[in-house]
């Protein structure tokens, strides 16, 4: 089995923002626990802007601004990793190092560049450990957080399960601080609206994510057909239990049947949406019941300013988003055509405003 596991910074580094070794510790021995009963394991962790932090005396003021945090990185990463090739050592793992970036899963070349070197690294008996490349990452085009970058990660190599690890139990049914009464969601079939709202905002200030992040990221992970668990870093043989479906380990997130192609993925939840485009009830059931591609006569309204194939999402007359794709015009060039049959269409403009192709429906 392979076997994707990520740890955020909350739960490898102390309240001070310095890397906990202990954490990293007990996290890479559960790592070889899996290792010694047969399975390849590929770490995701956050912390190289935690971890740089004190070394830099910022630990009081964490900067704000892109450049700092990209400056900070640099000096964490180095840190982190040191940690974790000292721990992977103790139990005779060697720890090989892989920073990603959005365009390795957008761009095609980098995309498979990125599963051979991986896939690789796992041949030779090697556990990579994953990070966004936070120093040199364009602030307009990344991750946001780890959690995505997991997922993701886990739909690149076909993994069979993501553990998100963080420090709760897993999606509660309430906020454990405000609610004596809160449960631990044991088991999701399908993440929508209510779920997340029930799962809330970010996490602390030492990290970028939250159980909001993490329940999105096991979405993507059940649409990639892969399983998610969302559990404890602190809990005891939390990955073994997780791997071997152990009751009450943590929220499992349970694969979809049909698993998303690549492209498809990145368009539905790599990416953000620059603009709506409204269809009329006729497109709407065309897209969802045939599959087909959005044609101009069927797009009713456009919002917001966006250039061609850029992402977009796509709403029915009731204002209800649907759908998600790539639109191949630009929203001053769509707002021209809209409405209009494709023998009206002036000469040399695309007869899809979405191809099927590049159109994703969204539950």
């Amino acid at each position: 089995m392979i076997v994707v596991a990520k740890v955020g910074s909350s739960s490898i580094t102390t309240e001070l923002g310095e890397i906990d070794e202990a954490a990293i510790a007990k996290f890479c021995a559960e790592v070889a626990a899996l290792r010694r009963i047969g399975h390849r394991v590929i770490m995701v962790t956050s912390g190289a802007i935690a971890a740089g932090l004190p070394a830099l005396g910022l630990e009081s003021a964490r900067p704000r601004d892109a450049v700092s945090l990209q400056a900070v990185s640099a000096v964490g990463q180095s840190r982190l990793m040191r940690v974790y090739d000292a721990a992977l050592a103790e139990d005779g793992l060697i720890g090989g190092q892989v920073l990603l970036a959005p365009l390795d899963f957008t761009v095609r070349q980098q995309y498979l560049h990125a599963r051979s070197t991986i896939t690789r690294l796992l041949e030779l008996g090697v556990v990579p450990v994953v990070n966004e490349n936070d120093a040199i990452a364009d602030d307009e085009i990344r991750f946001g957080d780890n959690d995505r970058l997991a997922a993701l990660v886990a739909h690149l190599v076909a993994a069979d399960l993501l553990v998100l690890l963080t420090d709760q139990p897993g999606l509660l049914t309430g906020d454990p601080r405000l609610d004596d009464g809160a449960s631990l969601i044991e088991e999701i079939v399908e993440v929508d609206h209510t779920l997340e709202a029930m799962a809330g905002g970010t996490g602390s200030e030492r990290g970028s994510g939250g159980m909001a992040s993490k329940l999105a990221a096991a979405k993507i992970a059940a649409w990639s057909g892969v399983r998610a668990v969302i559990a404890q870093a602190d809990r005891s043989n939390v990955l073994v239990e997780a791997v071997s479906g152990t009751a009450g380990v943590g929220t499992v997130v349970v694969p979809r049947r049909r698993r998303l192609p690549a492209r498809k993925l990145w368009i539905a939840f790599a990416v953000g949406s620059s603009g709506t485009v409204v269809v009329d009830e006729g497109a709407r059931r065309a897209l969802l019941e045939r599959g087909v591609s959005l044609l101009p006569a069927g797009v009713t309204g456009v919002k917001g300013s966006f250039e061609a194939n850029e992402p977009v999402e796509l709403a029915g007359p009731d204002g209800r988003i649907f759908a998600k794709g790539l639109c191949r015009l630009d929203a001053a060039g769509l707002r021209e055509v809209a409405g209009r049959q494709t023998s009206e269409l002036p000469e040399g403009v695309t007869h899809e405003v979405v191809h099927r192709d590049d159109l994703v429906v969204l539950p």
